[in-house]
């Protein structure tokens, strides 16, 4: 037994669900990442930072599902915790790796372990970093001139007199030429006057640890600040400051008892000033809608007293030089609001604390032990806004000796003055976490190990908030209760068994469906210690071939929506009928008992008492090892998991005329989804002279499928079921129609009227008519995982200097260009785009439709605007030099790291402009990063 106990401790503990276990002896849909040693090449701020390029099967989702985050046990959201915190990640892929968490962790689950305290001397660790954030680009839009050229052609497209919507040409003209851009304005949304070419971010964090027998401790102590890249009006002072303590003892209180508590406060405040500056960006055309936003007073009429007046009354002067811009249509506007509106401080605070005791029960029975813990959680948000009501003003331009010249203003709103901030919004969150378990570990005549946990999980999660901004609090809170049971054996390390299991309970049933079973059962066994091994293939140096199946009840996907799908998604009672008369979903009768009209009362839905728990079923091989004495390593998964009973209202089951005039069907267990893969990471590591290097490669590929699904198609090719779950359907173009003779010879569209230069859809069940039943499957969006995910990382160290680079990227999903930037109809703003539209001169050569106002047949998912997704982006590269040691023999100084750094430096993609680009927000940025970190 001591020997068994002696190599679990030379092996690497890996975090799991309730425990840990060596490294060795995990069987199968586990990765980890030592973040510790990470942080020593590879420097970020966010705790799940890059994931992707380390852990295979891992895009945000976990297998395509979104993941339960927990942080030392507790759940809790990622962004509570900065890289620099952590330990170690371990992602839980596979069901019987997650069944101990019970139904809220059944998609999978991320464990996040913050550092901790060990024993060694008092050791002090400083990093600081600041760097630049550089913008990749902007969107591409036409200069006002240009803009109102080809508003007009649309317009002439249309049918539509320029004379009345249009511009006229002397407008246009005068400015193209720029003759007085106040009277013609040509506002640049990303021009050097709005925007600065960088923005920085500067961190510091200071790490405190260390330890004896008795007690170990650990502090870690961080600042983080951010400006942005506006600089005009209140918005320069943009702003985020962050500040993070987060401290942990573990002591020894007794020879059979320890204990650990930790404790975390994070301190945030955002400033920002009013005005939608980004979203402005994609929607306010050049020519600013027809007016100014600024209104200078040099031109005012100097003969007219009235003039002068107002601009002695108003207390918004900007610059001591303009007056702000409106008009009937516009009377506020973004830069507007930008100088004069106000402000939005928004703070949050949030406290977190976990208690923890370990209690050595050998004496009783030896192996036996007993663990238990609480934790609370504390997070409130609030806004201080200062807002000010200010008046707008639209001029009248005339000609004087050849001068422009405002000879009226007409007056919007009002100015009024504020000296009160005041409470904009408040939230506050409350989670309480509650845990108590047994474990058992024994090794019999040192060959059979024996583990087994029998524990209680219970966590709660309650939301509240002022209704006026944040809708109010739902009463019921997100709450999770289970007991769990584990029973491990291996003999040699070579065979193993595991049956891990879960009583789940949930309050979204109904009585007598609210308690359910989820078993598991994992084999595995380490071929690499057969004989037949050893002796006929001696580059494998250690393989262990696993397997599991799983029956996981879940109620996370109990949701649904009342009254019709008019109301709020609910989650609980959906089991429960209910009627209503209110102006939602009540019926309204011209008569009702003698009385001229009112509402009565009408079914909402039908009782369900069977409705019960969501199974996620799955099977899973995989295996583990390495191979030529550690040169290569690897694991791989494969995984087909079935998602059974998902919720429906019954289409398909239930007579039309019950839903109608009230509705009476019940929720009921009817949908079916499947989900395989196989994911993958191979390790590669080698010495070539003084240069070590390793290359690591993770990948999945990965598809979903919709076995069953309420529908009734009016054609069987529009069925979602047999299709992907991520199937984006639309219309096959045949091109753009070149002429009305081809319009009246072809199929005919109804998505408005159509002229020559639209595009022409296929008539898929030729029927002679184009509308939505032509739609097809034309591929997978990836909205949950790319069929293909893949990422890179590499490390190349020599002596004292370490390159480290991640990548990661997929394959085999598509997108649509359909943002306004490519739809652009009515008056928006136009983007470059169209300068490849379609007309009689340009019909052979066009790469866009003709302009419009008023016609959608364009503007429709189809192949026309569909492009490949698959994308590789250069994540990181960073460059590292640790200078030796002995240089700080007669120092205080210990040891001392620099680092330079790139992030997001490039993506390869036939579409790498579009992926650049964000439209209508702030930009995507490149990072460049310097940074030290000393020990003392």
């Amino acid at each position: 037994m001591a020997g068994a106990h002696a190599q679990e401790k030379q092996d690497s503990l890996v975090n799991v669900a309730f425990r840990t276990v060596a490294k060795d002896d995990l069987l199968g849909g586990v990765s980890t990442v030592n973040v510790a040693e990470l942080l020593k090449k590879n420097y970020a701020v966010g705790s799940l930072d890059n994931l992707q390029s380390l852990v295979s099967g891992y895009t945000g989702n976990i297998w395509g599902q979104a993941p339960l985050i927990l942080v030392d046990g507790i759940p809790r959201r990622a962004t509570d915790v900065r890289m620099v915190e952590v330990q170690s990640i371990t992602v839980l892929k596979g069901a019987s790796a997650v069944v101990l968490y019970g139904s809220t962790a059944a998609k999978g689950a991320v464990l996040i372990t913050t550092k901790r305290g060990s024993i060694k001397p008092l050791t002090i660790d400083v990093r600081a970093n600041t760097g630049l954030f550089v913008p990749k680009g902007y969107p591409k839009y036409l200069n006002s001139a240009d803009y109102m050229t080809l508003y007009n052609e649309a317009l002439t497209n249309d049918g539509i007199p320029t004379s009345g919507a249009g511009y006229s040409q002397d407008v246009i003209n005068n400015t193209r030429a720029g003759t007085n851009p106040y009277r013609y304005p040509d506002v640049d949304f990303f021009s050097s006057e709005y925007l600065k070419k960088t923005y920085f971010r500067s961190d510091l964090t200071t790490e405190v640890s260390g330890g004896n027998d008795v007690a170990r401790y650990y502090t870690n102590i961080g600042l983080t600040y951010n400006n942005s890249l506006v600089k005009y009006g209140e918005q320069k002072n943009n702003n985020d400051f962050a500040f993070n303590v987060r401290g942990n003892v573990d002591m020894n209180i007794a020879k059979w008892l320890s204990a650990s508590a930790d404790a975390v406060a994070i301190s945030t405040s955002n400033y920002v000033g009013r005005g939608n500056f980004w979203g402005a960006t994609s929607t306010v055309a050049p020519n600013f809608n027809r007016f100014s936003p600024l209104i200078p007073i040099s031109m005012l009429d100097p003969n007219n007293p009235a003039l002068q007046t107002i601009v002695n009354n108003s207390n918004h002067i900007i610059d001591g030089k303009f007056l702000l811009g409106g008009q009937s249509t516009n009377p506020t506007n973004v830069f507007s609001d930008m100088l004069a509106a106000g402000y939005i401080k928004t703070k949050s605070s949030t406290f977190l604390y976990n208690l923890n005791l370990k209690a050595d029960l050998g004496s009783i029975l030896k192996g036996l032990s007993f663990k238990t813990g609480t934790s609370m959680d504390y997070s409130s948000l609030y806004s201080e806004g200062y807002t000010l009501p200010y008046a707008t003003y639209r001029p009248t331009w005339s000609t004087v000796n050849g001068q422009d010249i405002i000879t009226a203003l007409e007056r919007f709103g009002e100015d009024k003055n504020s000296t009160n901030e005041f409470v904009g919004r408040s939230t506050y969150t409350q989670t309480m976490s509650f845990k108590s378990q047994f474990d058992y570990d024994r090794t019999f005549a040192q060959d059979h190990q024996v583990k087994a946990t029998v524990l209680g999980w219970w966590y709660k999660t309650q939301f509240s908030s002022d209704i006026d901004n944040e809708g109010g609090s739902d009463y019921q809170p997100i709450l999770n209760t289970n007991l769990g049971f584990q029973a491990t054996y291996n003999f040699r390390k070579k065979y193993y068994v595991d049956f891990s299991g879960a009583l789940v309970h949930s309050a979204k049933l109904p009585p007598g469906k609210r308690d359910a079973i989820s078993p598991t059962v994992t084999l595995g066994w380490r071929i690499s210690e057969e004989k037949f091994v050893k002796d006929n293939l001696s580059f494998i140096d250690n393989f262990k071939i696993n397997g599991s199946y799983a029956s996981v009840n879940q109620d996370l996907d109990v949701t649904g929506y009342r009254a019709n799908n008019t109301a709020e998604p609910v989650d609980y009672y959906l089991y429960q009928g209910y009627y209503s008369n209110t102006a939602t979903f009540g019926g309204w009768y011209q008569w009702r008992d003698n009385v001229a009209g009112g509402r009565t009362t009408l079914s909402g839905q039908a009782d369900n008492r069977d409705l019960t728990f969501i199974k996620r079923n799955e099977f899973r091989f995989g295996f583990d090892g390495s191979l030529f004495k550690n040169l290569i390593s690897v694991e791989a998964n494969y995984f087909s998991q079935t998602t059974d009973g998902l919720l429906a209202r019954g289409l398909t089951i239930y007579p039309s005329y019950f839903s109608g005039s009230g509705d009476f069907r019940p929720w009921i267990n009817f949908g079916k989804e499947k989900h395989t893969g196989f994911d993958f990471a191979v390790n590669l590591n080698n010495k070539i002279g003084q240069v070590h290097y390793s290359l690591g490669v993770t990948g999945m590929f990965y598809k979903s499928n919709v076995v069953r699904r309420d529908e009734t198609p009016e054609q069987d090719y529009l069925a979602r079921t047999g299709k992907p779950l991520d199937a984006y359907f639309g219309f096959i173009s045949e091109g753009l129609f070149q002429s009305q003779a081809e319009i009246d010879n072809s199929p005919r569209q109804t998505f408005g009227a159509v002229k020559p230069g639209d595009i022409k859809y296929k008539d898929v069940n030729g029927d002679g008519t184009i509308d939505n039943r032509d739609q097809v499957d034309l591929g997978r969006n990836g909205w949950a995982a790319a069929p293909f995910n893949y990422g890179v990382n590499l490390t190349v160290k020599w002596k004292n200097l370490s390159l480290f680079a991640l990548g990661a990227g997929n394959t085999g999903a598509i997108g649509f260009k359909n943002s306004s930037y490519y739809w652009v109809g009515g008056s928006t703003k136009y983007s470059e785009i169209v300068q490849g539209r379609w007309t009689e001169a340009t019909k052979n050569s066009a790469t866009y439709p003709r302009l419009t106002t008023t016609s959608n047949n364009n503007f429709r998912n189809s192949t026309y605007w569909m492009y490949k997704t698959n994308r590789f982006d250069v994540r990181r590269v960073q460059l590292t030099y640790d200078f030796k040691s002995e240089m700080f023999l007669k120092s205080f100084v210990h040891g001392l790291s620099v680092y330079v750094q790139g992030d997001n430096l490039f993506v390869f993609s036939k579409e790498r402009e579009l992926m650049e680009t964000n439209i209508g927000t702030a930009p995507q940025t490149r990072f460049f990063n310097i940074g030290a970190k000393a020990s003392f």
